[in-house]
């Protein structure tokens, strides 16, 4: 259903190509004369915004695999280093990782847009179907991603996701086998994610062709659900859904934008951040927020394969939708009964999120069964029959004599619900990935790195590092930092001079020499802080079997529950010091008997803040161990309060840089999209 194409370049050149392959007209039919119902609302636009996202994610996702190595070995690490020695690393890395949990919220909305007004009726059935198979490459894409980082969670979401194809009866474990390339999960399994997760993006983009193809040739629906009559019911597609589409992204691109510069992490695990351990378990195996409903449906159900078919079925049910719901009337605008049945839907699949970021125990189990009846029951069930008992409202004659103003405030309010529900399923999740058995939940401190101009303090980061030095080093590592990064922008400040002074001061292995032999030398800014012990082995053996983390990363790998609806409130402040926060409340929260009661092994040490309380690292701070030149308190809160900021710094090395191009790049976004707006408003009145 593309538009007539009046398409005539005036360039001889483009006139003696487009004789012989007419893509100027193509695009000038299904992109600028292309027809679109006038009444078209802002829920439409997810389309474009999807489009959008799928090309950030490709470009973005090309450029981090120039620099990331899939090996069991070097995974982590290559991660890490794309973040802190790649120009702009940082940038593509949260840009792909948020990138991620950006598509997945438009991809729901435009599903559920596509639900209400019933754009899989007749003769939409293949551009619903397709759309239900490129959410499916989406979901097998993104949990191919999230394994790529090699962390714990990954790790283990791997390893569980994949064993589910194990209750396949007869040939499940021979493909589970086939996954894995071999045994376990491990380097081939890797691999093998790597290739996919690189491939299955261009196929995506293949059938995103054919949608659009579909689109095309059928039409778009519209939020009144009648199809064009006359000239009058429709705008041509450019410059009226251009720039609505244009101004509805650059909206979208201001949200995205304050998870990237602002709360990178906060849709991550911290667990992620602590490299793949096959010997320890997490807690509580959570996979990404977009999963947790499924997850949920998989989890209500005893018997496993019938769980998997379930969670399967789940999905592939949505492509029987077409028939299932035979409602002449496609809009649940005019059809009272599915408008309520419609919401009860989407209350019932934030609810599955919320029970899917939770223990899969007690109520939980329960309400998880209910709501995976009430979710089939909507499909089997519900749509069925309200086909043959609802008697909807009178459709208007034609689009133009929709009234679009009316739905305004409907809009409004429907958007308040959505976002109070998807709080909800993200506090959830927040609760579930927090550190599990905290005693106490750590007090939150005022620190200068906060909010969205906060900068490290000089000071503080230069008494961290002493600290770390002089106490923490004999136990910890540091090895994802550079001698050289304490002199780059942002950082304890030092001068080039200052840095090879510092580095001189250690000891680095090298070698091996002319005889064969390795040796030690002085440090050198290239250099990266040597670890205590030669191997895992050694550092357990030093210290009664305990293993003393790097440290590098654990301001990140640590936190704890915020609940809600704090959780979403901090979404808004910006709070990201559950690391530091944490750090701190340890490093004090030591008392030198255990409460009454409370049996503490042998070997440990009681800690309010630990997970379990029985911590088996002895109380490394003590009042007047370190002395600092600048005349700082010599107490252990002082000490706790700057390694904490020295190892938050460790983490985030670019946090000033990060917090200064998002400033600007909101200041941007904001005036373009104002500019945006009101272009739109005048082009669009003389629409209207």
């Amino acid at each position: 259903m593309s538009g007539p194409s009046s398409y005539q370049p005036q360039n001889p050149v483009m006139q003696w190509v487009e004789r012989r392959l007419p893509i100027g007209g193509l695009i000038h039919s299904s992109f600028v004369a292309y027809p679109t119902p006038r009444n078209l609302n802002y829920w439409w636009t997810f389309g474009a915004i999807l489009s959008m996202m799928l090309a950030l994610q490709i470009v973005t996702g090309v450029i981090l695999a120039m620099h990331y190595t899939p090996h069991v070995d070097l995974a982590f690490r290559s991660i890490e280093g794309i973040m802190r020695d790649v120009n702009y690393g940082w940038l593509l890395r949260y840009a792909h990782a948020n990138g991620a949990s950006m598509f997945f919220i438009a991809v729901y909305i435009h599903m559920f847009r596509g639900l209400y007004y019933g754009s899989y009726k007749a003769p939409r059935e293949v551009l619903w179907i397709l759309g239900v198979i490129i959410y499916l490459l989406m979901m097998a894409t993104g949990f191919m991603g999230y394994v790529l980082p090699w962390g714990q969670m990954s790790f283990w979401g791997a390893t569980v996701i994949t064993n589910l194809f194990s209750a396949i009866p007869w040939v499940g474990d021979s493909i589970v086998t086939l996954l894995w390339g071999g045994y376990s999960v491990g380097n081939p399994t890797l691999n093998r994610f790597f290739s996919l997760h690189y491939l299955l993006p261009f196929v995506i983009a293949g059938v995103v062709v054919l949608h659009v193809w579909a689109l095309h040739v059928v039409g778009q629906n519209n939020p009144a659900g009648v199809e064009p009559k006359t000239e009058k019911d429709t705008v041509p597609f450019t410059p009226y859904a251009t720039l609505k589409d244009a101004f509805g992204m650059m909206c979208f691109l201001l949200f995205f934008s304050w998870f990237i510069f602002y709360i990178p992490n906060y849709l991550g695990d911290p667990d992620n951040y602590i490299p793949a351990n096959p010997a320890v378990t997490p807690a509580h195996i959570v996979p990404e927020w977009y999963y947790l409903p499924f997850y949920a449906i998989l989890r209500s159900i005893p018997n496993k394969l019938a769980g998997v078919v379930a969670m399967f079925g789940a999905i592939v049910v949505l492509a029987f939708l077409p028939w299932l719901d035979s409602a002449k009337t496609r809009s649940s605008k005019y059809r009272p009964l599915a408008k309520q049945f419609f919401w009860i839907f989407v209350a019932v699949c934030l609810g599955l999120g919320y029970l899917g970021a939770q223990p899969p125990e007690g109520i939980y189990v329960i309400a998880g069964r209910i709501l995976t009846v009430c979710y089939f029951a909507y499909f089997l069930i519900v749509l069925p029959l309200l086909s043959r008992i609802e008697r909807a409202r009178p459709l208007p004659n034609s689009i133009a004599e929709d009234v679009l103003g009316k739905s305004g405030k409907a809009m409004a309010s429907v958007m308040v619900a959505v976002v109070a529900g998807g709080a909800l399923l993200f506090g959830g999740a927040s609760n579930a990935r927090a550190a599990d058995g905290h005693g106490s939940t750590p007090p939150s401190l005022s620190w200068s790195f906060a909010g969205p101009f906060g900068t490290f303090d000089r000071g503080q980061l230069q008494r961290g590092l002493k600290i770390y030095k002089e106490v923490c080093s004999s136990c910890h590592g540091l090895s994802m930092v550079a001698f050289r990064n304490l002199g780059d922008p942002g950082g304890p400040g030092y001068s080039p001079a200052q840095v090879a002074a510092f580095a001189a001061e250690y000891k680095i292995q090298d070698g091996p020499n002319d005889a064969g032999d390795m040796f030690e030398r002085p440090g050198r800014p290239a250099d990266h802080f040597p670890s205590p012990f030669p191997n895992e082995q050694a550092a357990r053996a030093a210290n009664g079997g305990a293993y003393p983390p790097d440290l590098s990363l654990i301001a990140k790998a640590r936190g704890y529950g915020r609940g809600f609806p704090q959780f979403i409130f901090d979404a808004f402040i910006q709070f990201q010091e559950k690391g530091p926060n944490y750090l701190h409340a340890l490093l004090v929260g030591y008392e030198e008997n255990a409460p009454a009661g409370f049996a503490l092994p042998e070997g440990s040490f009681f800690n309010h803040y630990f997970p379990g309380n029985a911590i088996k690292m002895p109380k490394p701070l003590s009042d007047g161990q370190v002395t600092f030149d600048d005349g700082s308190p010599a107490t252990v809160d002082q000490y706790s309060k700057d390694v904490a900021a020295f190892l938050m710094w460790t983490a985030e090395p670019k946090l000033e840089e990060r917090k200064r191009l998002g400033f600007q790049v909101m200041i941007f976004l904001v005036i373009f999209s104002g500019l945006l707006y009101f272009t739109k408003k005048k082009v669009w009145s003389d629409a209207h």
